[in-house]
């Protein structure tokens, strides 16, 4: 009998197998494998095989990057395939404050802000943080002041690290030895020698291309322990390092994710007037936190590794696919948080030759025009001719939610109590990555389960829900505007009844005014007979559940698609304004499990949550027969728009009190006509 092959871990099984091949040799006959000294023998056969399978097992894993465990690994296979890790992000802050040297016998003519600590927060949470910025900056004395406007700190401790190159040690290495550090703020300044006046900056690089023999380029990569190594250049691509060159290395080591959301600062920096380099000490005025800080990110994780090496091997850096579009896009705008990338050809009518992409950036909604047209200029390396990039402005769609929840008194203190824990979950849901992202899915049922699970208390709940999008009207134009839910609509009646002899009222929007009709108006819908299709009117309310039509087929919607058209229309005034005029629209979806399709963007809008705690009666014992059981509707229901019910008819001479009729920043602005021209621009939303 031959000694088995090992096929799995486990030490009995393995112990079993010796004693049986013992048991086979005639040398072994009448052995009490059990009691005798030769037990011990197996057992340590059986441990040293065990240990001996455990590490080949391990070690079979660690060489594949789909099921290696150990990041030093994992990034090691990822570097083998020239993918380096996303290293943790320092937090930004925007801070701006004055210097006034009225009281000062020598008056300087410039002051500099001196690279290093800039400030640190005010007991922020249980830590404090250190804000600093990597170089000096200058600002001109006008009026006894000195403005230091909109400066970018970043969050974290300064640190220098310096290397004398040794040309005679082939394996010098240059090591930074701090974990978190955020490569991004990585400053490398070059010396011919220690001493040496002479200064040259070496820029990062990530590839070989545009690097020549004279680049001052490095490198960087990760190593073990969370550390980073500087690759320098070998006199075929980048300039190569020769003794007695010095390097001086700067860099922020950061707190990642944990120092986001600071918002007031005291200045800790150094000020000097910058021709006589004397410290300036006085004068220096409270620090304005223009934007909090943000953006701050921890290390990328292993599981990120394994997802994104790979699919950036793929690319091989060419932007062919749209899927290459969503890897090679973060590395050329890091600030983005989200992409969404699809070809020309899955639009209706098809536009070939033409990507589209809708990017979240991590502070703020909109990408400015100016960072869309680097992200195209620099896309441009990577794409292949004839494909152009399109940059569409997001689009969010929100959904909102009208939740009863059903609680046992008796295991509760108050209703008040159980709406203060479903709130807090409800808001930790909405801000994770569950569905703030690109292509997510709003799941109706597990967000059920984290309404039943806040409490022990709690019994059941019933909840509706709505999508809603928010159209941006440009004021006294006539213009045509195209709204996408990518989502289709739920039909309210269904053909089984009507409400005043129609089949529709299944959307919903908040008030306007237009041109030529007095009052103020609202959307509308009447479905046909297909129930698939329908028309858009204006009604006037005379309540809130009674509507006069004063315009149709002024559009057309189509529920299937989830997408509503409206012709040219003049809107002179909203009754929502953030920032810009503003009417929202909200339907009932077909699915509860809404889906965020191609460019919109899933929000949970938690100011449109509505929660009722109501006391389950019959759980509590108070009402075992359920005579009084209070029952909720499984179906939205009440007044035919949004908002406040506004009965008040005006004329539609009244000027517009709404702000400027240029859309904000970084939506989609095109020229507009007068209300006698023939045609008029469209806006996509």
């Amino acid at each position: 009998m031959a000694l088995v092959n090992f096929a799995n871990l486990d030490f009995d099984q393995i112990k079993q197998s010796i004693t049986d091949y013992l048991r086979s040799n005639s040398n072994f006959t009448d052995y009490d494998f059990e009691g005798s000294n030769l037990s011990t023998i197996i057992d340590a056969l059986a441990y040293n095989t065990y240990i001996t399978s455990y590490n080949a097992n391990m070690v079979s894993n660690e060489v594949f990057i789909d099921s290696a465990t150990l990041r030093e690994n994992v990034v090691s296979l990822a570097r083998n395939i020239g993918y380096t890790p996303r290293s943790s992000k320092s937090s930004r802050a925007n801070i701006s404050f004055i210097v006034n040297t009225a009281e000062y016998s020598v008056k300087p003519q410039t002051i500099t802000l001196n690279k290093g600590i800039v400030a640190t927060s005010r007991s922020f949470g249980s830590e404090d943080y250190t804000f600093s910025i990597m170089e000096d900056i200058t600002v001109p004395v006008v009026n006894d002041i000195a403005t230091f406007s909109n400066i970018d700190v970043y969050e974290g401790t300064h640190v220098t690290s310096e290397f004398n190159c040794n040309t005679y040690d082939p394996n010098q290495r240059f090591i930074l030895d701090n974990p978190n550090i955020d490569i991004s703020t990585i400053n490398v300044t070059w010396k011919p020698s220690e001493f040496s006046s002479v200064k040259r900056k070496y820029r990062r690089s990530d590839s070989l291309f545009e690097v020549d023999s004279q680049s001052p380029v490095y490198w960087v990569q990760e190593i073990e322990d969370e550390r980073y190594e500087l690759i320098f250049g070998d006199g075929v691509f980048g300039i190569a390092l020769q003794e007695p060159n010095f390097l001086e290395v700067r860099y922020l080591v950061n707190n990642g994710v944990n120092s986001n959301g600071v918002s007031d600062l005291k200045f800790n920096g150094k000020l000097t007037a910058t021709r006589d380099n004397i410290t300036i000490n006085t004068g220096i005025s409270r620090i304005t936190v223009n934007t909090p800080s943000y953006a701050g990110a921890n290390i990328e994780s292993v599981e990120s590794i394994k997802k994104y090496a790979t699919q950036t091997y793929a690319s091989q850096n060419r932007a062919v696919t749209s899927t290459d579009y969503e890897y090679i896009i973060p590395k050329i705008y890091p600030e983005a948080e989200s992409v969404s990338v699809f070809g020309g050809e899955e639009l209706n009518p098809p536009q070939f030759g033409k990507v589209f992409a809708s990017i979240k950036p991590i502070n703020g909604a909109y990408l400015s025009n100016l960072v869309k047209d680097n992200i195209k200029r620099e896309i441009k390396k990577y794409s292949v001719g004839g494909i152009d990039l399109e940059i569409t402005d997001l689009k969010y769609l929100y959904i909102e939610a009208l939740i009863n929840v059903y609680y046992n008194s008796n295991n509760a203190n108050s209703g008040d109590q159980i709406r203060s824990i479903v709130s807090t979950n409800i808001d930790q849901y909405a801000s994770s990555t569950e569905i703030n992202k690109f292509g997510a899915r709003f799941k109706y049922s597990k967000f059920l389960n984290i309404v039943d699970n806040s409490n022990t208390a709690i019994t059941s709940n019933i909840t509706t829900i709505q999508m809603r999008r928010d159209l941006r009207a440009s004021l006294n134009a006539f213009a045509e505007y195209e709204i996408c839910f990518g989502n289709r609509f739920h039909v309210v009646n269904h053909g089984h009844g009507t409400y005043n002899g129609k089949i529709g009222y299944n959307i919903k929007s908040s008030g306007f005014q237009v041109s030529g009709v007095a009052g103020t108006v609202y959307l509308s819908d009447v479905a046909d007979q297909s129930l698939e299709t329908g028309t858009i009117n204006l009604i006037r309310l005379n309540s809130a559940s009674e509507a006069v039509t004063v315009r149709r087929n002024i559009g057309s919607i189509d529920y299937k698609k989830g997408e509503i058209m409206l012709n040219p229309i003049n809107i002179i005034s909203t009754s929502i304004n953030r920032q810009f005029p503003l009417i929202e629209i909200s339907a009932v979806p077909y699915s509860n499990d809404i889906i965020g399709l191609q460019d919109l963007y899933i929000q949970l809008d938690t100011n449109n949550v509505t929660i009722n705690s109501i006391n389950d009666r019959i759980s509590s014992g108070y009402d075992v027969s359920g005579s009084d059981y209070i029952v909720s509707s499984s179906f939205a229901n009440g007044s035919l728009v949004r908002g406040t019910v506004d009965t008040t008819t005006r004329t539609s001479s009244i000027p517009s009190t709404s702000s400027s009729s240029s859309p904000p920043t970084g939506t989609t602005t095109m020229s507009t006509t007068s209300s006698n021209s023939t045609s008029s621009p469209t806006y996509s939303y």
